[in-house]
């Protein structure tokens, strides 16, 4: 692999500005070997010995000298080296330095096309020191932020357990028992593991010398302190806890804290993320408790300093590989440079870049093993293997099986398909008598998987090209590391649906019309109901068996939607409602399962639901209740950014709800005045949401954009394929008139048939939606340099700046 695919693929995508423009340099460089071809025959390329000599040493030159070499040495210098280029720090702008190269030939013939060269490489090299320099100035600070959490959690667990002991003596003092011996503070000092404190749900690493007793002051106690630090090697300060001991008089068990070190001034740091804390904050004037002691405020604190600490450990993994990758990049481009020109100039350069704060700074790398080590020592009890799995997720791997498993069950659909397309042909079924009571009451039910099995077809098919652009859609989305699906396990579900529906469609076919199986009619009636179990029950599985973790994050981001605007709206919570916003007519099949097995004669395959009235209410409900969830929250998001777009975003969601309305009163009442108000109120819907589809979501349309009707920044090279999708999508959108015009039935299609066609149209929509909806959120990200998502910390402080 050439290194700059090399580059491209490892690089952190929302960083991508800040690093070195190796592509540009690479052109630079391609321009002074043309100039050198055309006017220099005597040097246009190297001589036989010089490409063997760079042939041998290729191995070599993958390696920046400034990464394997001791600190304090210095790469050797040539006597040609200084006849080249002489590079050094300039201070600019107050205490800022900033690194400049002085080209040494600039009275050669060309000389322009390196000095432009060097000029573009200071301007990177510079663009790559000040971003690094700043990344570490953030990640120092939020180390001690986390520092401070940490010594606050590490005094919330002995408040905690000195609670817990004031409470257990008092009841032995009730009960008349007292099992503490009076030898030494804590039963669990003369237990089986000695050399560790029990501290019910605290669990702490084990100490070095566990078989030996822990020695006391003459007055019998023993400084908690030195019993902590005694295990905190490599961890965070403890300065938070002074004086604290552990005392062994008149037979109880008590601490001696420091008062100037109290809790009493920090608070639980709560975000109204939850219905539970939306409501206090709107009830309570303040939303940040006082600490209770409780075991139960611990295990929360403990839950989301290990997810700070995690994230952190991202951080910090990804700023260091920032850092290898940009000396790296700088020493692949100053070797090209030699190789091209025959000079040594990269002796120079290099030796300046391993001096620079970029090549001689370890500060990320000490932060990464206190960190590691604090965490291993903190939360999973010693177990390095344990906590290095939290903080190191292993990468997903990609399986054969499951390539396989897809090509299987897409084969076996294809072959279903054609066994249905037979048996219709065969028994005439598209002109049998029964043909509109199947279309009335059957095809709905099969109908639902139709809509699923689409919409999952679209999200495999927007997963591989979000993958092949490099698109982070696991950081957008929040997955977890490791835990996402790819394309090839999407469209394995997918595939395994298509062939459950349409196995139960062909035994639904062959038992009507086979007399031998008319005794199980009523079982065959039943099998849209047993697929939609079977389904349902997969689902909510809780056995860690296909994709798990994968499908309990879409039940929570269901439920967040359904509770919504009690929940904190994240991206994946407002994505997922937009997709319900495109399964109209899925969420009405559920509604018709309901009707038709409770309510109708199954049996006899009939039901009266469009004329129930009831019904008819339902009918329209179901239908907004996507645009009112993703209409609440925009009002969430308006109240807690206070960005007036999110008004106008629910404004258009709440259009959109107007006119579901009127459609759908049209549908069952169709007198004038319903489809005027339909018309209406659809092409008033439909222009909004197309403009906000094509302008907002996408970022397109943009008037001084490089790239015209488009913007500056694009994914895809072929400017028409974004042409197109405006076109498609405008189209599309069209759709939402098919009802008002009266296009339900087709001379040759079933108007139930015409509603499933044109809820799959919407569903195409969509997954071209989803595509550019999350290329503009990834140059967002881009634009922003945001690569991580904001932890919130369990401690607040009243007085100090959280981070």
């Amino acid at each position: 692999m050439k290194f700059g695919r090399e580059l491209a693929a490892e690089m952190v995508q929302e960083w991508q500005e800040a690093y070195m423009d190796y592509k540009h340099l690479k052109k630079l460089l391609k321009d002074i070997f043309t100039f050198r071809h055309h006017n220099n025959n005597n040097n246009h390329a190297p001589s036989f010995s010089t490409r063997k000599s760079f042939r041998k040493s290729k191995i070599i030159h993958r390696v920046f000298s400034g990464l394997t070499g001791r600190p304090g040495s210095s790469p050797r210098k040539s006597s040609n080296d200084h006849e080249v280029i002489l590079v050094g720090p300039v201070q600019k702008e107050g205490s800022v330095i900033y690194y400049q190269t002085m080209f040494l030939r600039s009275f050669e013939e060309g000389s322009e096309f390196e000095l432009a060269f060097f000029k573009k490489l200071d301007e990177e090299f510079n663009k790559v020191l000040r971003f690094y320099e700043t990344k570490v100035e953030q990640v120092r600070e939020e180390a001690n932020e986390l520092n401070k959490q940490m010594d606050t959690l590490v005094a919330l667990r002995i408040k905690v357990v000195e609670n817990n002991i004031f409470v257990e003596d008092q009841f032995d003092q009730e009960i008349g028992v007292n099992n503490i011996n009076n030898s030494s503070p804590f039963s669990s000092f003369n237990s089986k593991n000695q050399g560790r404190v029990s501290m019910d749900v605290i669990e702490e690493v084990e100490m070095s010398n566990e078989h030996k007793k822990p020695q006391m002051n003459k007055n019998g106690t023993k400084s908690f302190r030195e019993f902590l630090n005694e295990t905190n090697e490599g961890g965070f300060s403890l300065d938070v806890i002074q004086e604290v001991e552990i005392s062994n008089e008149g037979g109880k068990s008590t601490f001696k804290q420091s008062p100037k070190k109290d809790l009493d001034h920090v608070k639980i740091n709560v975000e109204p993320d939850t219905p539970v804390s939306t409501l206090r904050t709107v009830i309570m004037s303040s939303s940040k408790p006082s600490l209770s002691f409780s075991k139960d405020e611990l295990r929360k604190a403990e839950e989301k300093l290990k997810r700070a600490f995690v994230e952190f450990h991202h951080k910090l993994r990804l700023l260091k590989s920032y850092c290898l990758m940009n000396t790296l990049a700088f020493t692949k481009i100053m070797k090209k440079y030699d190789k091209t020109t025959s000079r040594n100039a990269s002796t120079s350069y290099l030796a300046m870049v391993d001096q620079s704060y970029l090549g001689s700074s370890d500060e990320v790398n000490s932060l990464i093993k206190r960190l590691e080590a604090s965490f291993i020592k903190h939360f999973t009890n010693g177990n390095r293997r344990k906590g290095m799995k939290f903080l190191r997720p292993i990468d997903k791997k990609e399986k054969h099986l499951t390539s396989f498993s897809t090509g299987l069950f897409a084969g076996c659909s294809i072959a279903l398909i054609g066994g249905i397309c037979v048996s219709l042909h065969a028994r005439e079924l598209l002109d049998h008598e029964g043909r509109g009571q199947y279309m009335d009451n059957i095809f709905p039910l099969y109908s639902f998987f139709a809509y699923i099995f689409l919409h999952m077809v679209m999200y495999g098919a927007n997963t591989y090209f979000w993958r092949r652009f490099r698109v982070n859609y696991p950081f957008i989305f929040g997955f977890k590391q490791g835990t996402e699906l790819g394309f090839r396990e999407i469209l394995l579900l997918a595939s395994g649906i298509s062939v459950l529906t349409f196995s139960a469609v062909l035994s639904t076919l062959d038992m009507d019309m086979d007399p031998e199986t008319q005794s199980f009619r009523t079982i065959a009636e039943l099998v849209p109901l047993i697929l939609v179990a079977v389904v349902l029950v997969i689902t909510f599985c809780p056995l860690n068996i296909i994709y798990r973790s994968s499908r309990f994050f879409l039940i929570r981001s269901a439920w967040r939607c359904i509770c919504a605007p009690l929940y904190k709206v994240a991206f994946a919570d407002f994505f997922l409602a937009d997709q319900l916003t495109s399964q109209i007519q899925a969420i009405r099949s559920l509604q018709f399962y309901i009707c038709y097995y409770g309510w109708g004669d199954f049996k006899r395959r009939s039901n009266k639901c469009l004329e129930n009235e009831t019904y008819q209410h339902f009918y329209i409900i179901v239908a907004i209740i996507p645009f009112w969830l993703r209409f609440l929250q925009c009002i969430r998001r308006l109240v807690e950014e206070k960005n007036a777009t999110q008004g106008l975003n629910g404004l258009k969601y709440f259009s959109t709800v107007i006119a579901l309305v009127m459609r759908t009163m049209f549908e069952f009442r169709r007198q004038t005045f319903w489809r005027i108000m339909a018309a209406s109120t659809s092409g008033i819907t439909t222009i909004y949401n197309t403009y906000w589809d094509i302008v907002m979501d996408w970022g397109l349309l943009q008037k001084k954009s490089k790239n015209k009707f488009l913007r500056n920044k694009l994914l895809i090279q072929y400017k028409s394929v974004y042409y197109v999708a405006i076109v498609v999508n405008i189209l599309l959108r069209l759709v939402w008139m098919q009802l008002v015009l009266d296009f339900n039935e087709l001379p040759f299609l079933h108007r139930r048939a015409m509603v499933t066609v044109v809820a799959c149209l919407e569903i195409l929509r969509r997954g071209i939606w989803n595509f550019f909806r999350l290329e503009n959120e990834h140059f967002n990200n881009v634009g922003n340099y945001r690569a991580f998502n904001p932890v919130a910390l369990p401690f607040y402080y009243g007085d100090e700046k959280t981070m």
